[in-house]
């Protein structure tokens, strides 16, 4: 069976990944998992992860609800990479972004459940996008790796339980990602495609009435206009002389 992946320009395969055998993934940059299932492209040693493949191309955000955060293969910024608003880190491939509002997201951040439990705490232990109210004597430190928690900006777990002051890294609390957390967000012409003997592009964007249409269109023009002012900025007149 092959699949089409809108990010490269052959046929992907579905493989399943042997002991023993590491592949990158090329959407999110970790490794592969034994016995997981992945997309490869040997000509180019190209592969993604099942849920990376699938990754809607559009994705209605709770972390962002003024505007849907949009799947892009690579970076748009001149220095190739990107600060992921929900764990601080950099990315240089996958990402969802808000070209309007400067929001990136990396592939298995967006995809973090809501609500989690961890062998570690008791408590059920809740996402936080921002820093909660009253939290001014939460912990500065990850009650699970100790190191710093960063910037106040940045997502975190924190406990449900009133007064306790329980707060982690998101990876630390989950590496748990999951197409179906924010599925029901999504429209229905961008589900995930099913697999078949061969796999074409995902669907078309929605009609031009669609506001979320227009909005995806005016997030693409900004990112070729931001693209353009850099390579200008960079432009050196003398060189011509």
């Amino acid at each position: 069976m092959e699949y089409k992946h809108f990010s490269h320009p052959h046929n992907l395969n579905i493989f399943k990944v042997q002991q023993g055998q590491q592949f990158p993934c090329h959407g999110c940059q970790s490794l592969c998992q034994t016995d997981s299932n992945i997309y490869a492209c040997w000509s180019c040693s190209f592969f993604l992860h099942e849920h990376c493949g699938n990754a809607t191309r559009y994705l209605h955000h709770p972390s962002h609800s003024l505007h849907p955060l949009i799947l892009i293969p690579s970076p748009t910024y001149c220095s190739g990479a990107f600060v992921c608003n929900a764990c601080g880190n950099t990315g240089s491939s996958f990402g969802y972004c808000c070209a309007l509002c400067e929001i990136d997201l990396h592939v298995n951040c967006a995809l973090l459940p809501t609500k989690i439990t961890h062998k570690s705490h008791q408590h059920d232990l809740k996402i936080n996008f921002r820093e909660a109210d009253g939290q001014k004597g939460s912990p500065e430190f990850c009650k699970i790796c100790s190191k710093a928690m960063g910037s106040k900006k940045n997502w975190s777990y924190c406990c449900v339980e009133n007064g306790c002051d329980f707060r982690v890294h998101p990876g630390c609390g989950t590496t748990q990602v999951n197409l179906g957390w924010y599925q029901g967000m999504d429209p229905e012409d961008d589900k995930a495609p099913r697999t078949s003997e061969t796999q074409t592009a995902p669907s078309p964007a929605p009609a031009k009435s669609d506001p979320v249409a227009e909005l995806l269109d005016l997030q693409l023009q900004m990112q070729m206009a931001q693209q353009f002012a850099q390579l200008m900025s960079s432009f050196n007149p003398a060189s011509l002389v």
